[in-house]
Order: structure tokens, then C-alpha cells, then sequence
């Protein structure tokens, strides 16, 4: 079984990332429990705007597609910025919305049987918000979303130390983030289990 994490921070490569940091908790559940985990972030590939799967010359999403494709178990991963997924996570869900009108060879939607769940960081008011937008996303898009499929780390409103700065309330993340990837590998193996809802990968 295959999970891809897509880290949506701002931050090139290869700058530390307080998301990268948090969503490897979750990454590292799901290794413990023999999936196989890649992690991609965005912001260092070439993700040209629109909806489509391939928008053309220099276009690096068509291998992004690829990887989603291959994955039973999806995370999404964005920092937030003023009370909202980053500018990144827009992209990467528009770039996703063209999903919706693809179809396996059973004329299922490709996201059908697949598993998603979202992690946050950053010191602002808005984690809860961040999760909605993306989960209801990926959601339209056809993925599964667990109970529990989230996970996040702020310091409430206004400016503080980052996760990678503070050890404040990294047990409630990462005990919340361990039991993310448990509920997410438990739905994955379910619908695996089911040949009439496993996704074709």
C-alpha cells in the first residue's frame, strides 16, 4: 500500500518545514504499519494554473497525477496563512478538480476508493477552517475521509515560535496525527479488502 503526502508549504527546498515536520508523524505511523510513504512539496515543482491534468509545456503536474494515482492514501498538508490554506493548497486542489470527470476502466470516478486526511500548522485562528476547506475538496473530489483524518498545531491568534521552535503541544498533535494515519490505513485496508470498492492502482 502506497500514501503520498503533499507538503503545501511556502518554503523551497530545502528550508526547514514545520508542516514537513508535522505531517512525518503521520507518515511515519503509516511506515510502522508497512505502507509506503512519499512526500512531495509543491512549491518546488513547476504547477502551471488551470484544471486540467496537463496544462501544456513545463507542466510538472501530469507526474504529480501519476503519484496520486498509485496512492490508496492521500495527505494534504498546508501551513495557514491569514485563517486559510496556502496559496499552494489552492493549487494543488484546482489542479486535483480535473479528477472529477476522470473515470477508471470500470467508468468509476479515480478518486473512487482512495483515502484522504489533512494536517495544519501555523499561529493563527483558523486550523479548524483550514481542515474544512481541504477535507470538503478532496471530498468533492471522491476520496474517502475517515473520522479523525485531520490533524493540526498552532499557538492560537497572532505571532509565536513555530512547531520546529516549541515543544508546546506537540503530544495532542502527534498522539492526534499517530491516530490520523491509524484511522486512514484502517479505511484503506477496508475498501482494499472489497473488490467492488478497491481502487485501481
Amino acid at each position: 500500500m502506497k500514501a503520498l503526502v503533499i507538503n503545501c508549504t511556502l518554503k523551497p527546498s530545502p528550508e526547514p518545514s514545520n508542516t514537513h515536520a508535522l505531517a512525518q508523524v503521520v507518515g511515519d505511523e503509516l511506515q510502522s504499519k508497512g505502507v509506503e510513504v512519499e512526500y512531495l512539496r509543491a512549491v518546488d515543482l513547476t504547477l502551471l494554473p488551470g484544471v486540467k491534468t496537463d496544462q501544456g509545456s513545463g507542466d510538472e503536474w501530469p507526474g504529480v497525477h501519476e503519484k496520486l494515482l498509485q496512492a490508496a492514501i492521500l495527505v494534504i498538508a498546508s501551513p495557514t496563512w491569514v485563517g486559510r490554506p496556502s496559496s499552494v493548497a489552492q493549487r494543488v486542489i484546482e489542479r486535483m478538480n480535473a479528477m472529477i470527470g476522470e473515470t477508471d476502466s470500470q467508468d468509476r470516478p479515480v478518486a473512487f476508493g482512495r483515502v484522504a486526511g489533512v494536517v495544519v500548522t501555523g499561529n493563527e485562528d483558523g486550523a479548524h477552517h483550514v481542515v474544512s476547506e481541504i477535507a470538503g475538496a478532496l471530498g468533492d473530489i471522491g476520496y474517502t475521509i475517515p473520522g479523525n483524518a485531520w490533524t493540526y498545531w498552532h499557538l492560537g491568534p497572532g505571532k509565536g515560535p513555530d512547531y520546529l521552535d516549541a515543544k508546546r503541544g506537540h503530544d495532542w498533535s502527534d498522539e492526534t496525527g499517530r491516530t490520523m494515519a491509524a484511522n486512514l490505513h484502517i479505511a484503506a485496508k477496508a475498501l482494499a479488502a472489497d473488490k467492488d470498492a478497491a481502487p485501481e492502482i
